[in-house]
């Protein structure tokens, strides 16, 4: 259903998790955010090879339109830059400095949305097209809009890299509302789910409006008058011819993915008790043999899946809930606290309690 220009959004859009269950090693996103990177420290004087250091693609790529990368190696790249940057401001200034036109047909789209509550929609829908980092809900109230921000894994599972990601999405989502509604564009306030740390931060002056700690939830809040103005550059002709060819877009991320994504989506179906391999070569029309070599071919196994996607939940529940252990483990589908607590050490060299104490 496309949103009206009157329409009040009362709950929170989420990503078409039906459309996409993307893993982080799958090849499937353009460089746009990696270069972004790699282009504000080259530019502060960091060498070349330092900056894609463990990333495992060549200069000539970083800007190549034909590239593609994982949301490892993004990731990697991050990494590299907390290392390297000195500058306070560096994650904010990354995002900052990327704007619709760096975005191909997804930009074109955001600007030919014929109102910004139709943009708004869109973002959320086709966010998958722009190598996310994170995930990102819309929602609105009577008075206002309210982007919220949950860094990827394996972000989740470092404290700076979390606060790095949420502060260059929040330079991001800035940068691409003031490209559509004007340089004006500011928003009354900044909630972050962390407290303030002492190595990078958000420059008041740049995002308008104070930044407040410790809260629920990372938000960009801004008036919902925002949302009523007229969209000078929108065009209800051209919108729905280039919705049609983000749709062709992500009909291709899928065809990237393959098998390994549709394993994911069963899989989460009941994470608890998911099905077999056995049970899901058969929802899938395969016999046991082919579907194990696909999923070679994609670099997975059954079980490596399975176990990110227990990863990505167990840091979640550890993070943002008061879940005893006992509670996570039943919900995981483990039979007891003390396997779980050997599992999450596997997999991410941590106990629940290193979590829970950042």
């Amino acid at each position: 259903m496309i949103l009206q220009p009157t329409t009040r959004l009362k709950r929170p859009l989420s990503a078409r998790s039906d459309i996409l269950t993307v893993g982080v090693s799958d090849r499937i996103y353009e460089t746009t955010k990696l270069g972004a990177i790699f282009d504000m420290l080259h530019g502060q004087g960091v060498a070349a090879d330092a900056i894609l250091r463990g990333v495992n693609i060549t200069l000539e790529d970083v800007h190549s339109p034909q590239a593609r990368i994982s949301l490892t190696q993004l990731m990697t790249v991050c990494q590299n830059a907390l290392r390297l940057s000195s500058d306070r401001h560096l994650p904010y200034r990354i995002g900052a400095s990327i704007h619709i036109s760096t975005y191909g047909m997804y930009g074109y789209a955001l600007l030919c949305c014929p109102d910004f509550r139709k943009a708004m929609e869109f973002a959320m829908r086709y966010h998958a097209l722009a190598a996310p980092l994170a995930a990102i809900n819309f929602s609105e109230d009577k008075s206002s809009g309210r982007w919220s921000i949950e860094p990827n894994l394996p972000a989740m599972a470092d404290p700076a890299l979390y606060r790095f990601v949420t502060e260059m999405q929040i330079g991001i989502h800035i940068s691409l509302m003031r490209d559509i509604m004007g340089p004006g564009f500011a928003p009354s306030e900044i909630k972050l789910a962390y407290p303030q740390a002492a190595d990078f931060e958000l420059p008041p002056d740049h995002v308008g409006c104070p930044v407040r700690f410790e809260q629920p939830a990372n938000q960009i809040v801004f008036k919902s008058q925002w949302l009523d103005r007229s969209a000078d550059l929108g065009n209800k002709t051209t919108y729905p011819t280039i919705v049609a060819l983000c749709d062709d877009l992500l009909g291709d991320l899928e065809l990237r993915i393959g098998v390994a994504g549709k394993i994911r989506a069963y899989l989460l179906r009941d994470i608890a008790n998911p099905p077999t391999f056995e049970a899901i070569a058969k929802l899938l029309g395969v016999n046991e043999r082919s579907l194990r070599r696909q999923l070679r071919q994609q670099g997975f196994s059954f079980r490596g899946l399975h176990d990110e996607l227990r990863t990505q939940i167990a840091l979640k529940y550890l993070r943002h809930t008061t879940l005893a252990n006992e509670d996570i483990a039943l919900a995981l589908g483990f039979s007891d606290a003390a396997n779980f607590r050997r599992a999450f050490h596997r997999w991410t060299n941590k106990a629940p309690s290193d979590i829970r104490g950042e």
